[in-house]
């Protein structure tokens, strides 16, 4: 059998989420792959901390479990797109299924297992690749929202996550900034472009004052390219580099955005919503 475990576009509520806040995540077709088969053994492509995590946490009986990335990247770096929560989402849905259990505690046990390995973070990547489509996340609550067709274009270089982070809960201000930031999301259903264009804009300013690398050159040129093409477009995630989130209204614009960036080296990566983790027939 073939298990799939979408990858995730965070569109609001980034490092505010940490602190209670809600946010807005996008499952998209970006994830992992586990391919099982008879045998006993694990292959991944790179670090197999995750998928070895998540198999333990499901009990996966002995079998191949093949692990790769649903779509090949060919660019240079390696794109945010929480492919480490994918992969234990997918170990521990492909354990679960290999034992034929049960998945009703999946999204218990791959939080679990990611936050044995990462040691930190707000679950949200790990709460996408389990339920999937485009949702606000707060806590234990989380509510699916009228679809977007999200744009994700990539500035040319990965960006760490853990010490940004890390400089994020060393700031003691942060109080207006998760309140600026949940009223942002709540806002976003009926203003898409406005809301992001201000996040942008707060996170930017937030990264300033907790002295964290945030806005590249890059990344703003993808803003600043949104904008004139009708749209917003933010970092999803960190900062830093790695990956923009954008959303252009208009289909024949969305389009010219995505040529515009291509024209100056800042590659669109298709994208489309994805749902939660599933059961996908294997390629022969």
């Amino acid at each position: 059998m073939r298990v799939f475990a979408p990858g995730k576009l965070v569109v609001l509520g980034e490092y505010a989420v940490l602190d209670g806040a809600p946010a807005i995540v996008a499952a998209v077709d970006r994830g992992v792959v586990c391919d099982v088969s008879d045998g006993d053994s694990v292959v991944t492509p790179g670090d197999d901390r995750f998928a070895q995590a998540g198999l333990r946490a499901a009990e996966a009986p002995p079998r191949c479990y093949r692990f790769s990335d649903a779509v090949p990247w060919t660019l240079a770096g390696k794109p945010g797109f929480g492919g480490s929560a994918a992969a234990v989402v997918a170990a521990c849905a492909a354990g679960l299924a290999a034992r034929q259990a049960d998945n009703t505690r999946l999204l218990v046990l791959a939080l679990e297992a990611h936050q044995q390995v990462q040691g930190s973070g707000s679950g949200l990547d790990v709460r996408a690749s389990v339920e999937g489509g485009l949702r606000q996340v707060q806590g234990e609550e989380s509510t699916e929202i009228p679809a977007l067709e999200f744009s994700a274009i990539y500035s040319g270089r990965p960006a760490q996550t853990g010490p940004r982070v890390a400089r994020y809960l060393a700031w003691a201000d942060r109080v207006a900034f998760v309140n600026e930031s949940a009223d942002l999301v709540q806002a976003f259903r009926s203003d898409p472009v406005g809301t992001l264009r201000e996040a942008g804009s707060l996170l930017t300013a937030m990264s300033g004052r907790a002295g964290i690398d945030y806005a590249t050159p890059a990344l703003r040129r993808i803003a600043e390219l949104a904008e004139e093409h009708g749209g917003a477009a933010k970092p999803s995630g960190a900062g830093g580099g790695d990956i923009a989130v954008a959303w252009i209204p208009d289909s024949n614009a969305r389009d010219a955005f995505c040529a515009s960036c291509a024209s100056q080296g800042l590659n669109p990566v298709p994208v489309s919503l994805s749902p939660g983790v599933h059961l996908r027939t294997p390629h022969v």
